[in-house]
């Protein structure tokens, strides 16, 4: 984590230091949840291992996988933890995961302690919100090929070790029409 806070550049030694204060280690065994819907997210999470999956279940109650998170990135119902009211989304492990968590109340001190942590988050938060634009067009603009072509070259991970399920629920397809594009492009 201290790695990935300094890649930004927006922090000091000693400020990522104080954070260590703060910082809980929490492990969640595979398909254990983070946080189901109707929660208050109360959290930031830190990936040091392991595979998460965010989903939410639409109007015909079937579940919709909209986003993957692996181990050097964090994790957050982030509108939950904005607003801290429950929250739409179900984020669950895929295999075991290894966290570290910082309070909601550790991030609103060091906000107001520090100018550097509000760009940190302002940073994270743009850098996110550019992340599901991207998706967001895929979805809207492109066929399923191009979808899973995408997804093939720049998330290559999410290919290897997500089940075909999930893949396909994050691809807006069948698993049938999945398993027919697998074949059909080479990897």
């Amino acid at each position: 984590m201290k790695e990935f806070l300094a890649s930004f550049g927006l922090l000091t030694d000693s400020e990522i230091s104080d954070l260590e204060q703060y910082v809980r280690p929490k492990t969640l065994q595979k398909e254990a949840f983070f946080i189901q819907t109707g929660q208050i997210c109360r959290e930031v999470a830190f990936v040091q291992s392991g595979i998460l999956r965010s989903f939410y279940h639409n109007s015909a109650g079937e579940e919709i996988t909209y986003c993957f998170t692996f181990f050097g990135n964090f994790l957050s119902a982030y509108s939950s933890f904005l607003t801290q009211t429950g929250t739409a989304e179900n984020i669950q492990s895929l295999t075991e995961v290894s966290l570290l968590t910082i309070p909601h109340e550790t991030i609103l001190r060091l906000e107001h302690e520090s100018p550097n942590w509000l760009r940190l988050l302002k940073t994270i938060a743009e850098q996110e919100y550019i992340r599901l634009e991207k998706r967001i067009f895929l979805l809207q603009k492109e066929s399923a090929e191009t979808r899973y072509r995408d997804l093939i070259t720049h998330e290559p991970d999410l290919v290897r070790h997500i089940p075909l399920g999930h893949l396909a629920s994050y691809l807006g397809i069948t698993q049938r029409h999945l398993s027919r594009l697998r074949k059909s492009v080479s990897i």
